[in-house]
């Protein structure tokens, strides 16, 4: 549940974003293709090995390939894991967890951080005090 997801942020802070300029860049067609896009992806797996196939889906991919293959909209960059800093060790266990030794380096990846700094995107709701 929406609750449920907001407890597990800091404090419960979460905030709302929305697309700028959105009635001039989404119409009734743009739409209906995003909710199609939206319901091909129900019922699929998370991808906790963040691959970038449609097999499985990981929550800002999905997001992302919802607005580019409807609307062909990209809302935020997408980046290489090789990109990330990968050598804390908390992350450095996981993904030797994940992957062992054959890290992807170089799968295609769109992180919630660059969906959330997103320029096209404002903020509409932050129940942040």
């Amino acid at each position: 549940s929406l609750n449920k997801w907001i407890a597990r942020g800091q404090n419960g802070h979460f905030v709302i974003k929305r697309l700028k300029n959105f009635d001039k860049l989404l119409n009734e067609n743009k739409v209906s293709i995003m909710r199609s896009e939206a319901e091909m992806m129900k019922g699929k797996d998370y991808d906790i090995y963040f691959g970038w196939s449609d097999e499985k889906i990981y929550c800002s991919e999905l997001v992302w390939k919802i607005y580019k293959r409807g609307a062909d909209i990209e809302v935020g960059k997408l980046e290489k894991l090789k990109s990330f800093d990968l050598t804390s060790g908390p992350v450095k266990k996981i993904m030797e967890e994940r992957y062992g030794v054959n890290v992807p380096y170089d799968e295609t990846v769109i992180s919630p951080a660059s969906i959330f700094d997103c320029e096209l995107l404002t903020t509409t709701y932050s129940n942040k005090k």
